[in-house]
C-alpha cells in the first residue's frame, strides 16, 4: 500500500507531467495569444507582458489593432516566436517616471543609454503591418526640453532596442515622435529589419526654425554583426543612421533621411581602454533630403566619419577621447542629394581642443559611386584624416553635385596616402 506521501508525489508528478503534455500540444498546434486594448485611460501593460510570456517562446502573439498603453519598462524574450503588432504601444508622457534610471534598462554601454522596450532572444518575427509600432510622445519631450542644451545619455530612452538577438527579423515597423534614438541594435547577430518608419517632426510653432529634436537618431548600431536594413524611411534631427564601434558586416539598402545630420559612422573612439572596429559596410540607394526648414533646418552630410581626437578629457557619455580603431571596407553607392551642405565628410577632431593629441583611429577604404544632386555649400567632399592614421584607399567615381549658389565645387582631403577619381582633390598633411 502506498504511503500518502508517495501517493501525493505520484500526483504531484502526474499533474506536472499532464501539464508539460498539454504545453506540448499546445505548441504542435500552434500556441496563439490575442490580445485587445483595453480601452482609453487604461494600462495594458500587463496583458501585454503575459501575452508574450505565455506565447513568446514557439508560439504567436497578435496584439490586435489600436493603442495600448504602456506605463512601465517592457522586456520581450523571444525565442522561435512570431508578434504580429498590428496596433500602437503608447509609451505614456509620463517625463519624470522615464528620466529615473531605475524605471529604464541600461542594455546599451555606450554613453549610458536608457531604453524603455527591449526586444532579445533568437529566431523570432515581429511584424507591424505598417499598421503598429510605438507612439514615443516625443512632442512632450521636446516642449519640456524647448530650446535648452540636451547632452547624450541624459536619461531619454531609447524608442526601440534589440538587444542580445542572434537571428531576428522586424518587418514594417512605425514609430511616431521618437524622444531620443529611434531604435538601436547591440550585442546582436543576423538581424534584419525590412521597413522601418520614424517620425520626430516638431509640430509646436513656438520652434519653428529650431533644431528641436536632437538626438532623433533613425538607428545606432553596436557590436552588431551582420545586420540589414531596408526599406527605411526617417525624419529626424540627428543622424539618421549612426554605425558605432564594433560593427561589422552591414548592408544597408533604400533609406530616406528627411533632416538631421546625414550618415555617421561614429562616433569612434570615445572610450580610451575600446578598440572601434567597423568593417564590411555597403550603402545604396539612400536619399538625404533637406525638408521644411521651419520644421528641421539641419541637413548635415549625405555620409559622414567621425573620431574623437588622440586626449582623453573627462569621461563619456559626454566627454572622453583617446580611443583607436580601424574603419575599411566601406562602400557607398546611388546617393540622391537635396540641398545637403557638405555631402562626403571624415574629420577626426569630434570634442577636441586645442593642443590634442592626433586620433589614433583610421579610416581605410572608403569607397563613392554614383552621388547626385545639390549642396548648399561648395566643399563638396572634405577628408581630414588624422596626421597620426593618414587615410589610404580613397575611391569616387561619378561624383556629380552641383552647388546651389553656382560656385564651383571644392575638394579638399588632408592626410588622405592615396585616393583616386578626384583630379581636383588637393591632398595635404598637416
Amino acid at each position: 500500500m502506498l504511503s500518502v506521501r508517495v501517493l501525493l508525489a505520484v500526483l504531484i508528478a502526474g499533474l506536472h507531467i499532464t501539464r508539460v503534455l498539454a504545453w506540448a500540444e499546445e505548441l504542435k498546434a500552434g500556441n496563439t495569444c490575442t490580445i485587445q486594448p483595453l480601452g482609453e485611460g487604461q494600462d495594458d501593460t500587463d496583458q501585454i507582458e503575459a501575452a508574450v510570456s505565455r506565447c513568446g517562446h514557439y508560439g504567436t502573439t497578435v496584439i490586435s489593432d489600436g493603442v495600448y498603453n504602456v506605463t512601465r519598462k517592457m522586456m520581450w524574450n523571444l525565442v522561435e516566436a512570431r508578434v504580429d503588432l498590428h496596433g500602437y504601444l503608447n509609451f505614456t508622457a509620463n517625463l519624470p517616471y522615464w528620466m529615473n534610471p531605475e524605471n529604464t534598462y541600461r542594455v546599451v554601454y555606450i554613453q549610458d543609454q536608457a531604453s524603455w522596450f527591449v526586444v532579445t532572444g533568437r529566431d523570432f518575427t515581429i511584424d507591424a503591418h505598417n499598421t503598429g509600432g510605438i507612439i514615443g510622445n516625443g512632442q512632450y519631450w521636446w516642449n519640456w526640453y524647448g530650446t535648452t542644451s540636451r547632452l547624450d545619455g541624459d536619461g531619454r530612452p531609447i524608442a526601440f532596442t534589440l538587444w542580445r538577438v542572434l537571428r531576428g527579423v522586424v518587418k514594417d515597423f512605425r514609430i511616431e515622435g521618437q524622444p531620443f534614438w529611434c531604435n538601436t541594435v547591440a550585442e546582436s547577430k543576423d538581424v534584419v529589419y525590412d521597413g522601418m518608419y520614424c517620425n520626430a517632426t516638431n509640430t509646436n510653432p513656438e520652434y519653428y526654425g529650431y533644431n528641436v529634436v536632437p538626438n532623433t537618431d533613425g538607428i545606432d548600431t553596436f557590436r552588431a554583426d551582420n545586420v540589414t536594413l531596408l526599406n527605411w524611411d526617417i525624419t529626424l534631427g540627428d543622424d539618421c543612421l549612426a554605425i558605432k564601434g564594433n560593427s561589422t558586416n552591414l548592408y544597408f539598402q533604400n533609406i530616406t533621411c528627411r533632416g538631421g545630420n546625414g550618415i555617421a559612422f561614429g562616433s569612434l573612439g570615445q572610450y580610451a581602454n575600446l578598440f572601434d572596429r567597423v568593417g564590411n559596410v555597403t550603402l545604396e540607394d539612400i536619399r538625404l533630403l533637406h525638408i521644411d526648414p521651419e520644421i528641421q533646418p539641419n541637413m548635415g552630410s549625405a555620409v559622414y566619419f567621425k573620431s574623437w581626437s588622440g586626449t582623453t578629457i573627462g569621461h563619456p557619455p559626454d566627454n572622453g577621447g583617446g580611443g583607436g580603431g580601424l574603419v575599411t571596407n566601406v562602400t557607398v553607392r546611388n546617393a540622391e542629394l537635396y540641398n545637403v551642405s557638405l555631402p562626403i565628410h571624415v574629420y577626426q577632431t569630434n570634442g577636441a581642443h586645442p593642443g590634442d593629441s592626433p586620433s589614433t583611429l583610421q579610416f581605410a577604404n572608403l569607397s563613392f559611386y554614383n552621388f547626385t544632386g545639390t549642396s548648399s555649400g561648395s566643399t563638396i567632399v572634405d577628408i581630414a584624416c588624422s596626421p597620426a592614421a593618414p587615410c589610404p584607399g580613397m575611391v569616387f567615381e561619378n561624383i556629380n553635385i552641383t552647388v546651389n549658389t553656382g560656385a564651383e565645387p571644392v575638394y579638399t582631403c588632408t592626410n588622405v596616402v592615396s585616393q583616386q577619381g578626384l583630379s581636383s582633390c588637393e591632398t595635404t598633411s598637416t
